[in-house]
C-alpha cells in the first residue's frame, strides 16, 4: 500500500522528549521568576528598581538555559529513542526477510521480558508455525500428487492394453477401470474433506457425540459383521459445538479404521462417549496386533499407512486418521493415539463441551 511520507517514529520520539524537557524547563524558570519577583523576602529591603534588575539579569540566563535544554533534549532524545527502538528494527528486518519467503529466520531478541520481547517471541512463534505448516503442505502436495498419479497411470495402462489387444473381452477391463476410478474418487473426496477441515470453513452448531457415534456404528455394522468384528457402543450424552458432517466423518473414519486394522477373527471395537469438566470425550478402541509407539506416532500422517496393520482389501487411501487429525483441532479439540498393551489401538478425541444454553 502506497502511503504519503511522514516523520519517523524515532524523530517523533526525539521531538516529544525535547518538547517535554523544554516544557519542564519553562515551568522551572517560571517558578524561579515568581519566587524572585512575587514572593516577599523577609528581612530583605528591596529598592524600587529591583524587578527591572531581576529581569535584566534573569532573562539572558533563562534564554541560555532554554537553549541548553533544547540542544540536550534533541541530542539525548535522539540517542534514547534509537536505543529504545533498536528491538523494533530487528523485528522489522525479520518481517522483511519473512516477506521474501524465508521462514527459517528468527529474531531471538535478548534481554528481560518487556513489550518488545513479547512481540519478538510472538513473531518467532508465528514464524515457526508458518514454517511447519508450509513444510507440511509441501509434503502433502507431493504425496497427494503421487497418490493421484497412481490411479491415472493404471487407467492409462489398462486403456493401452485394451487398444493393443482388441480381441480381448471388455468385461474385465471395465471392472478394473471401475475399481481404479472408484479409488480415485475416494481419494479426491478425502482430499476435499481434509482441505475443508484445515480451512475451518464450516458453521458451528450443537452436536451430541453419542448420537454421532451411534450413527457411525450403525452404518458400519454390516461391514464389521462381514469381517467378523464385534462393535460395542456405549456412553452418555456428550454435547459439543461443531459441524455435524465433519464430526460424523471423523467418527466414521475412526470406527472404520478400528474395524479394518483388527484381528483376522473375532475382533472387537469399543466406541464410548463421556463427559468431563469442560470436555466431551469420544473413545474408539480395538483389538489387533501389538503396535510400537514409534509406529503409532506416524499413523495420523497423510498417506502413511501402518504396513504392519494393513489388510489390502480395505486399505483405504491413507487419509483416514489424517482427516481425523485435521477435524479435531478445527473443533478446538485434541487427538491422542496410544497402543494397547494387549494389541490394537486406543484413540481418544476430546472436544470442548457446548455451553448449556446452546445444548439441545
Amino acid at each position: 500500500m502506497d502511503r504519503a511520507p511522514g516523520l519517523s517514529v524515532r524523530l517523533k520520539l526525539t521531538l516529544s522528549y525535547a518538547g517535554f524537557l523544554m516544557a519542564a524547563g519553562a515551568v522551572l524558570l517560571a517558578a524561579s521568576w515568581v519566587y524572585l519577583t512575587r514572593v516577599p523576602h523577609v528581612g530583605l529591603v528591596l529598592d524600587p528598581d529591583y524587578e527591572r534588575t531581576v529581569v535584566r539579569e534573569f532573562a539572558p540566563t533563562a534564554a541560555a538555559v532554554m537553549a541548553f535544554l533544547l540542544a540536550f533534549g534533541l541530542g539525548g532524545g535522539w540517542l534514547l529513542a534509537g536505543r529504545m527502538l533498536s528491538p523494533l528494527a530487528r523485528i522489522t528486518d525479520a518481517t522483511r526477510i519473512a516477506a521474501t519467503g524465508s521462514l527459517s529466520h528468527r529474531i531471538r531478541l535478548p534481554g528481560r521480558s518487556d513489550e518488545f520481547r513479547e512481540l519478538a517471541d510472538a513473531f518467532d512463534t508465528m514464524l515457526a508455525r508458518l514454517e511447519a505448516q508450509v513444510a507440511e503442505q509441501q509434503r502433502f502436495a507431493a504425496n497427494a500428487s503421487h497418490e493421484l498419479r497412481t490411479p491415472l497411470a493404471i487407467t492409462q495402462t489398462l486403456l493401452d492394453v485394451a487398444r493393443n489387444d482388441q480381441g480381448r473381452g471388455n468385461d474385465e477391463l471395465v471392472e478394473r477401470l471401475h475399481f481404479v476410478n472408484t479409488r480415485a474418487i475416494d481419494l479426491t473426496e478425502a482430499l476435499l474433506m481434509l482441505s475443508r477441515a484445515d480451512q475451518r470453513t464450516f458453521a458451528r452448531e450443537p452436536v451430541d457425540l453419542s448420537l454421532v457415534a451411534e450413527e457411525a456404528t450403525e452404518t458400519l455394522l454390516p461391514f464389521a459383521e462381514e469381517r467378523g468384528v464385534t462393535i460395542e457402543a456405549a456412553g452418555e450424552v456428550s454435547s459439543t459445538l461443531g459441524s455435524p458432517a465433519l464430526l460424523l466423518q471423523m467418527t466414521t473414519n475412526l470406527v472404520h479404521n478400528a474395524i479394518v486394522h483388527n484381528l483376522p477373527e473375532q475382533g472387537t471395537v469399543w466406541v464410548t462417549t463421556s463427559v468431563h469438566p469442560e470436555r466431551s470425550v469420544l473413545t474408539v478402541e480395538n483389538t489387533g496386533e501389538k503396535l510400537t509407539p514409534q509406529l503409532v506416532a506416524t499413523l495420523s500422517e497423510p498417506f502413511l499407512r501402518g504396513t504392519e496393520r494393513i489388510r489390502t482389501d480395505h486399505a483405504g487411501v491413507g487419509l483416514g486418521l489424517a482427516i481425523v487429525k485435521s477435524i479435531t483441532p478445527a473443533h478446538d479439540g485434541t487427538l491422542t493415539l496410544t497402543p494397547r498393551a494387549a494389541g490394537g489401538l486406543h484413540v481418544t478425541v476430546q472436544l470442548p463441551t457446548a455451553p448449556p444454553h446452546t445444548g439441545r
